[in-house]
């Protein structure tokens, strides 16, 4: 395998390097809107809308961002993550009730929720008006952006079903949902949901189970570019959320340095070269 430089718009089934460029589709999420117009057209699409909401949520987010760019043979959504200090918070309080899930379905994190609501209309209506050639569309997202991926992706399987995401690729996805709605998710979008999780990673360890947990499939690669699958519905590291606490989410530690997304690309372009 060689580390790719562009985007292969013909790609339908997972690759390493498929996935290398949706975590470099991910990272862009986190630049300015001019940089990633201009990444987006080197990459060959050649429209780019972005998504930002800003509301007051009972959480330290702002705002949600992501953007959408279309090409000729495929459609990619990217959500922007946010910094680990604000996920602790937002993953740790028990204190907000949860949220009725799409089409009726399980329940949802809270905080996810209310971030993807405030623009979840404008990224399906975005979707619909630029698949104009029966392109692939696919949701990709780093830490919260890897949940809103999930998320946006259960939504329109659900709901909107036409719409529906020919692949999910998360890296550092916290767990989203309970089991009701990962059951429907798996039964819509297998095969079709990939999720990396990068050596200690932390985030991937909150909110803590049984009451929310993962979508399969889970992609485990550490430092060196090794890659191991586990696909069991409930897959995943050893559940080490309990007693969690500020100093887990230091800068310093060893959970936040491979959850940053520079570890994730540093890992995935090992395990291309």
């Amino acid at each position: 395998m060689a580390v790719p430089t562009t985007f292969d718009q013909n790609a339908v089934d997972y690759t390493l390097p498929h996935a290398y460029s949706l975590a470099r589709a991910s990272d862009l999420a986190y630049k300015d809107d001019a940089t990633i117009d201009a990444q987006a057209h080197d990459w060959g699409f050649d429209t780019v809308r972005h998504h930002q909401t800003r509301f007051t949520p009972p959480f330290p987010l702002q705002d949600t961002q992501a953007y959408t760019m279309a090409g000729d043979r495929m459609i990619v959504t990217a959500f922007r993550g946010t910094e680990p200090a604000q996920l602790r918070d937002w993953l740790t309080d028990s204190t907000t009730p949860p949220w009725p899930g799409p089409a009726r379905t399980g329940f949802v994190h809270y905080g996810f929720a209310e971030a993807l609501e405030s623009v979840y209309p404008d990224v399906a209506e975005t979707i619909a008006d630029l698949r104009t050639n029966g392109q692939s569309v696919w949701f990709t997202g780093h830490s919260l952006g890897g949940a809103l991926a999930m998320l946006v992706a259960a939504r329109l399987d659900l709901e909107d079903p036409h719409l529906a995401a020919d692949g999910v690729y998360t890296f550092g996805q916290p767990r989203t949902c309970d089991r009701m709605l990962a059951a429907a998710y798996d039964k819509g979008l297998h095969g079709r949901t990939h999720r990396f999780v990068h050596g200690n990673d932390i985030v991937p360890q909150l909110p803590p189970e049984p009451a929310f947990t993962h979508v399969p499939t889970l992609h485990h690669i550490d430092s060196a570019g090794h890659v191991s699958e586990k696909n069991g519905l409930i897959g995943g590291l050893a559940d080490r959320a309990k007693g969690l606490g500020a100093a887990a989410f230091s800068p310093d530690g060893e959970g936040i340095r491979d959850h940053l997304m520079r570890s994730y690309l540093a890992a995935l372009e090992k395990g291309c070269g």
